[in-house]
C-alpha cells in the first residue's frame, strides 16, 4: 500500500523502483506481474503513466482512450438549460442502422448523452467517430420501442383538429417532456410540421455526436499493452518474467460486472504464468 511502481532501475528488468512514503525504494524480483489498470481514474493513481516504463522498453502499447463513457453533444443553449439531468426513459438506440437497436435507458446531460444504455454502445460509437472525423457521428434514437413504425405513423396521421402536434403526439404516444424536447432540438421546423417525417423520425431520430467525454471521468479505457507482446502466459516478450494483467491490457468489456471479472481472469492467467515461470528455472515461493 501507498506505493507506486515507477518502472525499472536503470537497465535491469529484475529490479523495480517504487515511490514510497519513506522514500524511494528498489526492489529485487524473480518474476513481476503487473496490474496497473489503465487511465481511467487518475485521482486514484490509475492514470496510465506505468506504460511509458513499457513503452521506453520497446513493449508495444495502443494510447489509452475512453470506454464505457458518455458522448458529447453540441445541444442548443435552450435544450440543455431545460433537459439536462432528465432520464431518457423506454427508448432504443442504433449505431450502424437506422433500423432497431438496443433498448434501455440513458441521460441527457449538460455536455450530451449518457449512461447505461450509452456504455453499452460506447464501443461502436466511438468506432464511428473515429472513422467519421471532427464532425462526429449520428446515432439514431428509437423514442417508442414498444410500437412498430406502422402504429406510430398511423397515430401521428391520425386526425388531431385544433390541437397542436406537440398536444396531439402526448395524446395519441405519450410523446412529452425530454422527449418531445429532443423531436423539436433535433429536427427542423419543416421536418417537425410534416406528419410523414416525423412519423419517421420517432422511429429513428439522429443525433450527431462528436466525441468521447475525457477519459479522466469515464467509467473505464480500453487499449494498452498489445497482446502481441505477450505470450500465452501474458508474459512480456520484450522482457522475460514481467507478466502483464487487467485493464492495462488492450481489450475492453462493458461494464456491470464483465470489465471486473475479465480483469480477475486475465489475473489468473498471469498468476499461474509466473508460477510456471518461476517453477521452470527451480524458484521456490517464500512464505514471506
Amino acid at each position: 500500500m501507498r506505493h507506486r511502481w515507477l518502472g525499472f532501475a536503470n537497465d535491469d528488468a529484475s529490479v523495480s523502483r517504487f515511490s514510497t512514503p519513506d522514500g524511494e525504494k528498489h526492489v529485487r524480483h524473480d518474476a513481476l506481474i503487473l496490474a496497473v489498470g489503465g487511465a481511467s481514474w487518475p485521482q486514484l493513481g490509475s492514470d496510465g503513466a506505468a506504460l511509458t516504463h513499457l513503452i521506453a522498453r520497446g513493449v508495444d502499447v495502443a494510447p489509452f482512450v475512453p470506454s464505457n463513457c458518455g458522448f458529447d453533444v453540441n445541444w442548443s443553449a435552450h435544450f440543455r438549460e431545460r433537459f439536462a439531468g432528465e432520464p431518457l426513459k423506454s427508448v432504443a438506440i442504433a449505431v450502424n442502422d437506422a433500423d432497431g437497436g438496443r433498448v434501455g435507458e440513458c441521460l441527457i446531460t449538460e455536455h450530451g448523452i449518457e449512461g447505461s444504455l450509452i456504455y453499452a454502445l460506447s464501443a461502436a460509437i466511438s468506432d464511428k467517430i473515429a472513422l467519421s472525423g471532427e464532425t462526429g457521428a449520428e446515432i439514431w434514437l428509437d423514442l417508442a420501442p414498444q410500437l412498430s413504425a406502422e402504429r406510430v405513423r398511423d397515430e401521428v396521421l391520425h386526425p388531431r383538429g385544433a390541437r397542436s402536434m406537440s398536444s396531439h403526439l402526448q395524446s395519441r404516444l405519450h410523446l412529452a417532456g425530454v422527449k418531445a424536447g429532443l423531436l423539436r432540438e433535433c429536427l427542423t421546423k419543416d421536418e417537425f410540421a410534416d406528419p410523414e417525417t416525423l412519423a419517421a423520425r420517432i422511429k429513428a431520430l439522429p443525433v450527431r455526436v462528436v466525441r468521447p467525454r475525457p477519459i479522466a471521468e469515464v467509467i473505464s479505457s480500453a487499449c494498452g499493452v498489445a497482446f502481441e507482446a505477450l505470450d500465452a502466459r501474458s508474459m512480456l516478450v520484450n522482457l522475460p518474467g514481467v507478466f502483464c494483467a487487467g485493464e492495462m491490457l488492450d481489450w475492453e468489456a462493458p461494464t456491470g460486472g464483465y470489465l471486473l471479472t475479465a480483469c480477475f481472469a486475465s489475473g489468473l492467467v498471469a498468476g499461474e504464468g509466473a508460477l510456471t515461470w518461476l517453477n521452470e528455472r527451480g524458484i521456490a515461493l517464500r512464505d514471506d
